[in-house]
């Protein structure tokens, strides 16, 4: 059904080299990656392992573009806990590497586990530039010499979060971003076209622990984001690109959004504004609820707030195997979203077990669906022989001044969502429940259901009478 495109693309269209930053915790990967995408993508705080999933972006140095991946610190572990759960994804993103940068905190000095992932990284056999960051000023002199014993060549001095030492970065990597050309030119790769027009952004949210990233996983088809019973393991937003059914898609995981009461510490508050962003520059939201307690208070303001930034919206009720009457249980959930979220009368919800990758096809079909409503346009004869007929049927009331509101012309401004501007005598005097009314039959005529509309009113005649 699917397959994951984890390759990003130069602008003609070739693959770019791929670029892993690993390293112990707290040595500043993530402020190196943001510095080599050139802005505030991955979350970056004073406080260890704040990054867990890998998360990819495009880097350029100069004239050098490549695919530069962050990851999350390396630790000795090796069960079943989320230290080795990270270590599994850090292990999967050096698999694909073209180059690695193993990154140290020269002020902190070398210490006995960047030693053991240093020998760790020539066993893997992949080329190694060894990064020795936070070097700037003074302090940093004695961890930068210490990092010649690690036997990894000549360390670069690096200062991420100011910018310095990235010439010296630049050509360490350029001769793999080089190599990855030859061999992109000698496959016959590019054709010149852009890969990334026309690419659906979607985003799956939801309060913690509802399976978010367990459904992006089955829809990748890969172990690609962390899971396991812990709540609140995904913290960054993370974005991967994937192709459906021929449909270039940026498929974004994000961390659990709970109760402003209930958030705890900056880096939950971090975490959260990721989110919110997230949904702010998707297309498509998926709202994922956990079907064992459907519907909570939290999830209704999450539906609000995507209704409120335009985006098409989905609900999925995860967990579906674990529901005893699944007839009540739909039957109540559809009656709940028709009370509470009348802006967004006839959302598609679809019932789903990502763990059991049930349904995921019913899924995408509603988000395609979703996606084709909130692009929708309508001619403006359509939508005036509309106007028309609705007012005949029912005529605007008096407004306060007695006198009868005219509806004189309706036209589309916009899509993504539907726009719609009508000119009317009185446009401050058309009561709010009159304009639901307009805007309840506009989404039943013009069959839009579940999409975010906007009916605006401005005051004058037919902007394309000639007559005027």
């Amino acid at each position: 059904m699917t397959s994951v495109d984890s390759q990003y693309m130069a602008a003609n269209g070739t693959a770019l080299a791929t670029v892993v930053i690993v390293g112990r915790p707290n040595v500043g990967k993530s402020t190196l990656f943001n510095r080599l995408v050139g802005r505030q993508v991955a979350l970056v705080d004073d406080q260890p392992g704040v990054t867990r999933d890998r998360r990819e972006g495009e880097g350029k140095l100069a004239d050098a573009s490549f695919r530069v991946v962050d990851t999350a610190g390396l630790e000795e572990a090796f069960d079943e806990s989320l230290g080795a759960r990270m270590r599994r994804q850090t292990e999967q993103a050096l698999d694909e590497a073209s180059v690695v940068l193993l990154v140290v905190d020269a002020r902190a000095g070398i210490t006995p586990l960047d030693r053991h992932f240093a020998d760790w990284l020539r066993r893997s056999r992949r080329p190694v530039v060894l990064v020795a960051n936070k070097c700037e000023g003074r302090a940093a002199d004695a961890g930068l010499y210490d990092a010649y014993e690690m036997g990894l060549g000549e360390p670069l001095a690096v200062s991420a979060e100011h910018g310095q030492g990235l010439a010296g970065l630049y050509e360490a990597i350029v001769p793999w971003v080089d190599a990855a050309a030859v061999t992109a030119a000698a496959r016959g790769e590019g054709d010149g076209s852009d890969d990334d027009a026309g690419v659906l952004q979607l985003a799956i949210v939801g309060r913690p622990n509802v399976g978010k990233s367990t459904l992006v996983n089955a829809l990748l088809g890969e172990d690609r984001m962390l899971t396991g019973p812990e709540a609140g393991i995904t913290r960054d937003a993370i974005a991967v690109q994937w192709r459906h059914d021929g449909r270039e898609i940026a498929l974004v995981d994000t961390a659990g959004l709970r109760r402003r009461a209930r958030v705890d510490g900056r880096l939950e508050k971090m975490s959260g504004a990721d989110s919110l962003k997230a949904i702010r520059f998707a297309q498509v939201v998926v709202l994922l609820l956990d079907a064992t307690v459907m519907l909570e208070r939290q999830d209704l303001t999450i539906a609000r707030y995507v209704a409120e930034e335009g985006r098409a919206l989905v609900v999925a009720a995860n967990k579906w195997d674990l529901v005893g009457d699944r007839g009540a249980a739909i039957q109540q959930l559809r009656e709940r979203l028709e009370t509470s979220l009348p802006q967004l009368k006839g959302v598609p919800v679809v019932t789903l077990s990502a763990l059991n990758r049930s349904n995921l096809k019913g899924l995408m079909a509603a988000v395609v669906g979703a996606y084709e409503i909130w692009n929708k346009r309508i001619p403006t004869a359509a939508l005036n022989n509309w106007l028309r007929d609705v007012t005949e049927r029912h005529p605007p009331p008096l407004a306060p001044n007695k006198r009868r509101i005219k509806l004189r012309y309706v036209t589309q401004a916009k899509a993504r969502p539907p726009r719609f501007v009508m000119f009317t005598s009185q446009p401050d005097a058309l009561p709010d429940s009159y304009l639901r009314y307009l805007e309840n039959n506009l989404r039943d005529a013009f069959d839009l259901p579940g999409t975010p509309l906007r009916l605006m009113t401005r005051k004058g005649d037919n902007p394309y009478d000639p007559k005027r």
